[in-house]
């Protein structure tokens, strides 16, 4: 082999390594993320909340560290749900559902794509669910289902308020109709907690689509939202090309549901805690301000509309 043949050789090498795509795993393990400036590291994201310095966008997160957040580091209990059978249909296309419900929990160290714990603000004990969008896109199943039906059954029994952190693109296909009845169940129960004069706070994050949106997302007594959240039941396209107009810019995003009354708040991550505090004060009449049985209902309504702005 003469030197040419070695230059052209180690040329196509170069090459083949600059134009290689990493994969999601060599992005997942990485040190490194990227957002409006280019790449930046992890660690820096990580100790703003995962929310970027520059341009405010908040990143999707797992339950853990939403639970972290909220509550303080480890301060919380999380609680062990009823996991239903794993294929009720025998799904397969192109791999079984169980291949990928395996891959999933591998994947995120949880056995569904949602989260139940228990902890408090303020001195208030509260009970919530979160969902990991890396769990199968956060989509709600039976074992979804029966976590959300156990954290609202476990915050009545021990008379807490119960906030949902939403996330999620809708309804599993690979259990259809067993999926799609978990919009009824979840609307049950939610119904049972306000039988029960129980809070129901939604904090609604990016993405919150389909079914999810049409059910329990969009039942609380006070929504509050992520900045930037995608908040959907369609998708932008398929309303376009159903409607046959021209759509306003961001109207799926959570400042304009904001400006047409489908969310009561927008919040930032750092935030959150102190305000979901401040609202269950009032809420459960743990504020201060309210003196009188009298006064209850103007001073309450005040109070939530000093919150707000």
């Amino acid at each position: 082999m003469n030197w040419i043949t070695k230059i052209i050789k180690a040329g196509e090498k170069i090459k083949t390594a600059i134009h290689k795509r990493a994969t999601k795993d060599d992005i997942a393990n990485s040190d490194w993320t990227s957002c409006c400036k280019g790449p930046v590291l992890k660690k820096e994201f990580e100790q703003n909340l995962w929310v970027c310095p520059d341009c405010n966008k908040h990143l999707r997160i797992t339950p853990k560290q939403r639970f972290d957040i909220l509550f303080g580091k480890n301060n919380y209990e999380i609680l062990k749900t009823p996991i239903p059978n794993d294929d009720p249909l025998d799904w397969s296309d192109s791999k079984p559902y169980k291949e990928r419900l395996k891959t999933a929990r591998k994947k995120t160290g949880m056995s569904c794509g949602m989260m139940v714990a228990c902890g408090t603000i303020h001195n208030i004990k509260i009970t919530s669910v979160a969902s990991d969008f890396n769990f199968l896109g956060a989509s709600m199943a039976a074992a979804e289902g029966e976590a959300f039906l156990y954290g609202v059954q476990y915050a009545i029994e021990n008379k807490t308020p119960f906030l949902c952190i939403s996330a999620g693109g809708g309804m599993r296909m690979m259990e259809s109709l067993i999926s799609l009845s978990q919009m009824t169940r979840t609307t049950v129960a939610i119904n049972e907690l306000k039988k029960n004069n129980l809070p129901y706070l939604v904090c609604i994050t990016d993405p919150t689509a389909g079914g999810i949106t049409a059910s329990y997302a969009m039942l609380g007594d006070i929504h509050i939202a992520e900045p930037g959240a995608l908040i959907a039941f369609a998708g932008a396209r398929v309303i376009q090309g159903t409607v046959k107009e021209e759509l306003p810019e961001g109207f799926q995003k959570s400042e304009y549901l904001e400006k047409t009354g489908f969310v009561d708040l927008i919040v930032n991550r750092k935030d959150l805690s102190e305000k979901i505090g401040t609202l269950l004060s009032i809420l459960l009449k743990k504020n201060s301000v309210i003196s009188t049985d009298e006064n209850e209902t103007t001073e309450d309504t005040q109070s939530l509309t000093k919150v707000a702005s």
